[in-house]
């Protein structure tokens, strides 16, 4: 177990110098890797609130959605380490609110994750996409089956 760093009494490297053996050693067992952890955990160690109205029930849905704009929020997502159900509901409780969902940081992720993938629409093409359509494969197999009956 890593000494304890936080109760004051010397400095980290001065506490863990007992367990390197020697002081000026800075790679030893319990060196500044864990002051930087120790650190990171104190940053990320947050109790959450036990509200009820945080409980929900999430439902799968099968919401079609224009291919680049989906390769944005997805790659978005595991930038921040995040599923794409959580993103578009932080997305969607934001615009319920009136509020900007991203800061300029995210905003400029989102330029970047837009020019890879090609996604050059912008705001105004909003409720006015059309979607391409295609022949499904299986009408295309049926007619050429249909083909092969008839001249059987």
């Amino acid at each position: 177990m890593p000494p304890n760093y936080w109760n004051g009494t010397k400095s980290p490297t001065q506490q863990d110098s007992q367990f390197r053996g020697n002081a000026g050693n800075r790679e030893g067992r319990y060196g500044a890797e864990y002051v930087l952890l120790g650190l990171w955990y104190l940053g990320t160690l947050v109790r959450m609130a036990d509200d009820p109205k945080l409980l929900v029930e999430r439902v799968q849905t099968g919401v079609r959605i224009e291919k680049r704009i989906l390769k944005v929020l997805k790659g978005f997502a595991e930038y921040h380490d995040m599923t794409l159900g959580d993103v578009l509901e932080g997305i969607v409780l934001h615009a319920f609110d009136g509020k900007t969902p991203f800061n300029a940081v995210s905003l400029e992720r989102i330029r970047q994750l837009k020019k890879f993938y090609g996604l050059d629409l912008d705001s105004s093409a909003s409720h006015r996409l059309q979607e391409i359509k295609l022949k499904s494969p299986r009408k295309r197999g049926r007619k050429k089956q249909n083909k092969n009956e008839e001249a059987s």
